[in-house]
């Protein structure tokens, strides 16, 4: 595995995620923005937060798994979550947490969560994107 996840002494320790990841590897995965569209292009969970976010989780885990890798080669994320607010975090983290359970996994690479004002299609209220260290 290329990617270490470390919390470093002085920052405080965050259970969603962990502060610093090291990538050891020879080469980059960067994976697009991945939104609640299922293999056909149609949006799923409409108007649904958290089935949103598991539904990018498991977009990117295809994602990865189609470069022979997977969450534990995740060296960082950005999430990008319509209209923000901090009372959106429980509906987020349930999202996290389904796709978590449906993939055996507990991705916690370095995140950084944006709101913005709009995505591609109005129906989206989530895009995660990813990028992976491969030895």
């Amino acid at each position: 595995m290329a990617i270490t996840l470390l919390n470093p002494s002085g920052l405080p320790e965050i259970d969603a995620y962990r502060q610093v990841s090291v990538g050891t590897g020879s080469r980059l995965v960067f994976i697009a923005g991945q939104v609640a569209w299922d293999a056909d292009g149609v949006t799923v969970g409409e108007g649904d937060l958290a089935t949103q976010v598991e539904r990018c989780y498991l977009n990117i885990a295809t994602a990865l798994a189609g470069v022979g890798a997977t969450f534990d080669d995740v060296a960082k994320l950005t999430v990008h979550i319509v209209d923000w607010t901090p009372d959106k975090m429980p509906l987020f983290l349930e999202g996290a947490a389904r796709a978590s359970a449906k993939l055996g996994v507990t991705p916690v690479p370095p995140g950084t969560l944006l709101g913005v004002a709009a995505l591609d299609v109005p129906e989206h209220l989530v895009e995660i994107e990813a990028v992976a260290v491969l030895d």
